[in-house]
């Protein structure tokens, strides 16, 4: 009973591998779950480093267990099956992380260029796909009384793109998601206001993941926003999963960079 134990979705890479670490240093166990196994060929065909199998040994180098499961949010058999082993296995789940996106080319599509069954893609992975995981983790820490869900949303989910998809903006359907799924924690806290169970919506700012080394190799992102490292909004994942002060973002939207500077959880990157 004194395991504390994350599950993370798209912790092969990016900012869910570094919160992973993250979370592994505050004293939790960690489920490591992304659609990449092992290190090679990313699970898309490109040609991306990074793999659960190796966020988990990492999650073991620094004293904490991991449980490295293959999750893919376009599959919800996977979805079921990775909560299932993880509940048979650990018993429990103290913290959600909804970080895994579903990365297709609509993510940089204009409006009428985008496929309609592209769309219902984006949505199931990046929406309906996260509902499911919270509606079947969420009911155990309500009866539990503890627990914490935190949502990675994204500023694209917020406001309009200051370009064009492909010339520092983003498209139509990735900020459409994202807008739905940012307005979910806020209501959550107000319908569970009392449970225990705290949920926050955690904006990472612009963010040099793998990914976004890839989808913007001409850097078109780079020329307008100065990008953090992923520690840092790992840092202010880690820092929301486990300090009581974190009490008072409950259900509010969260800017992890701002908060890690204001906080000084990581040392100041901006050149």
């Amino acid at each position: 009973m004194s395991r504390k134990v994350a599950f993370v979705t798209g912790a092969s890479r990016g900012i869910g591998r570094a919160s992973a670490l993250a979370l592994a240093d505050r004293g939790f166990d960690v489920v490591v779950t992304a659609r990449t196994v092992v290190e090679g060929q990313a699970a898309d065909g490109s040609a991306l480093p990074g793999s659960i199998a190796t966020t988990a040994r990492e999650v073991r180098e620094r004293g904490r267990e991991a449980l490295a499961i293959r999750l893919d949010l376009l599959d919800r058999a996977s979805i079921d099956a990775a909560l299932d082993e993880t509940l048979a296995r650990w018993g429990r789940i103290d913290v959600l992380l909804n970080n895994g996106i579903y990365t297709g080319a609509s993510n940089l599509q204009h409006f009428l260029d985008i496929d309609e069954a592209e769309i219902g893609k984006m949505f199931e992975a990046n929406v309906f796909a996260q509902i499911h995981i919270t509606r079947r983790v969420l009911p155990a820490m309500i009866e539990r009384g503890s627990g914490t869900i935190i949502n990675v949303i994204s500023d694209a989910g917020l406001r309009d793109p200051p370009a064009p998809a492909g010339k520092g903006g983003w498209g139509w359907a990735y900020g459409a998601t994202k807008a739905a799924f940012a307005r979910l924690a806020g209501v959550l806290a107000v319908e569970h206001r009392d449970s225990g169970v705290s949920f926050f919506s955690l904006e990472p700012g612009f963010v040099l993941t793998e990914a976004m080394a890839q989808y913007d190799a001409q850097g078109e992102f780079a020329k307008r926003y100065a990008g953090a490292p992923t520690s840092v909004p790992a840092a202010a994942i880690a820092w929301l999963a486990s300090d009581p002060a974190a009490a008072e973002w409950n259900g509010k939207i969260v800017l992890a960079q701002k908060l890690a500077l204001d906080l000084g959880l990581v040392a100041d990157w901006r050149g």
